[in-house]
């Protein structure tokens, strides 16, 4: 179990919002130009990459909390998903038939098999409306002692709302599966997308439009008290307007977040502790912001709005008539007080602190997210080895090196090092999250605020989805059938 923070109150009243409160604010930040609240579908597809992730629990030290979440019913839980024609389908199958369940969905074909289930793309019957389908089968779960991972994935789910994590449009479950319905991205993930790029590896510009969203979903994500733990380009999947999404959550922890309101945007420890204040709490359902509206901008080049006029404003100075700038406040929330003894993850991603053994917290998102923006520049991992063990090996005793080519700047390599540090508590990021990482040269330029609107650096070609008959499959041990309609059926293969 993740151990808690002593708890703290807000002294001024009109700071004292909660961490959920703040990270919907966040969240709708970059909602005012979602493409994504029309009908176009939407991904889970998984990728033979050879990565695979590995867990091996502790004895209750990641236990998920229960869940403070509920079931979502219709789109005023999810602001970001508000207009999304395919949370009025299912609410008219709701509505008409008094529940939903596998038996109102065609499932198509396979998308992918992960270590708790498989991934299905389905139809929701006569609405055109597709989604990816994650099929668990409760027995195997049970068998294998994956029932608390799959309830902390769907807890997790039911409590995201931000244009680069997934929506949970309904969870159901038969007597043999539990389901998950989610978004459906055809773009694929971003570990095929690399194989197709030249050198099979990213330009920087697109590295770096990448990892922006990507970094803004684990900031989301780690204001929640959720620890991802999962990184890597096969679970970053591809939207259909090209923006991305973060998948899986079956690793994840949920623990206690710890927040602190920053007077200044550069501050060390000291400032941290003299110029913030925090609280601490469990992380629970966001509610529903009051999102921003306004027409596409640029995403780069900082801009800032006043209600005074250019000619009111009047630029303050030193006593030396130097020009002062008032520093924004800045928002810290990240638990830093978390801690877990499990081995989990992906071997060539692993933190150091993970495999010594001694106790891990959500630095190690920040060394996965190092990893992740090596490999998307140089088209593979720094420590990846002859084997698993060697991998492992080399995570721990060797030092970082880049290659010759291709050549990246300096910025990029200096984020990277920075990132890649094996002591956890000396590594960038380890004490105020994804604003340290945002304010690094190598992001210089980029409006946070406006990355919903940046143009993706590739756009996935429509996808036409042909309706497909299957017939009954024959019967094996090692498999379920199970009937979607009277006329299309598709095998369950399970782990």
């Amino acid at each position: 179990m993740a151990s808690k923070t002593s708890e703290g109150s807000l002294t001024n009243s009109s700071q004292s919002m909660s961490v959920n409160t703040l990270a919907d604010q966040v969240s709708s930040s970059l909602s005012f130009a979602d493409p994504s609240n029309d009908s176009k579908t939407c991904n889970n597809n998984k990728s033979e990459s050879g990565k695979s992730s590995t867990c091996r629990p502790s004895t209750g030290s990641d236990i998920s909390d229960e869940s403070t979440c509920s079931s979502f019913s219709s789109s005023i839980n999810k602001p970001h998903k508000a207009n999304d024609v395919r949370w009025e389908a299912i609410q008219a199958v709701r509505t008409k038939h008094g529940g939903l369940g596998l038996n109102h969905f065609r499932l198509l074909k396979r998308l992918g098999c992960g270590d708790i289930g498989t991934v299905h793309l389905a139809e929701l019957n006569g609405t055109r409306c597709y989604f990816a389908m994650k099929v668990m089968d409760k027995t195997a779960l049970a068998s294998r002692k994956k029932l608390l991972r799959a309830q902390t994935e769907r807890e997790i789910l039911q409590c995201l709302d931000h244009p680069f994590l997934p929506t949970l449009y309904s969870h159901f479950e038969t007597e043999k599966f539990s389901c998950l319905v989610m978004e459906f991205c055809p773009g694929g993930d971003l570990h095929t997308l690399r194989q197709r790029q030249p050198g099979k590896r990213f330009t920087e510009q697109a590295a770096k439009f990448y990892v922006a969203e990507v970094l803004l979903a684990m900031e989301y994500l780690h204001m929640l008290g959720i620890i991802y733990r999962d990184l890597k380009p096969e679970n970053v999947l591809v939207r259909d307007d090209g923006h991305v999404m973060l998948s899986d959550f079956d690793l994840s922890l949920r623990c206690t977040v710890s927040l602190s309101i920053v007077r200044s945007t550069n501050l060390g420890s000291e400032g941290l502790s003299k110029n913030s204040v925090s609280c601490s709490q469990q992380p629970a359902c966001i509610q529903q912001p009051s999102c921003i509206s306004m027409a596409p901008t640029s995403c780069f080049g900082p801009r800032f709005f006043s209600s005074k006029s250019k000619k009111d404003k009047k630029p303050k100075t030193d006593n030396n008539g130097n020009h002062q700038v008032t520093p924004l406040p800045e928002l810290v929330a990240e638990p830093t007080s978390a801690r877990s003894m499990s081995f989990v993850g992906t071997h060539e991603y692993l933190a150091p602190e993970i495999i010594k053994g001694e106790g891990h917290g959500s630095a190690v998102d920040w060394w996965t997210f190092g990893i992740f923006l090596y490999e998307l520049l140089f088209g593979k991992t720094p420590f990846k080895g002859s084997g698993n063990r060697a991998t492992l090996f080399n995570v721990v005793g060797q030092p970082l090196r880049f290659p010759e080519s291709p050549v990246v700047s300096f910025a990029a390599r200096d984020l990277i090092r920075s990132l890649l540090v094996k002591e956890p508590q000396h590594r960038l990021a380890y004490k105020r999250g994804a604003t340290e990482i945002k304010q690094h040269a190598f992001f210089e330029g980029v409006n946070w605020a406006l990355v919903r609107c940046a143009s993706p650096p590739e756009i996935p070609k429509p996808v036409e989805i042909e309706p497909v008959n299957y017939a009954p499959p024959a019967a094996a041990a090692a498999s379920t059938s199970v009937r979607s309609d009277q006329s299309n059926y598709l095998e369950f293969d399970f782990f």
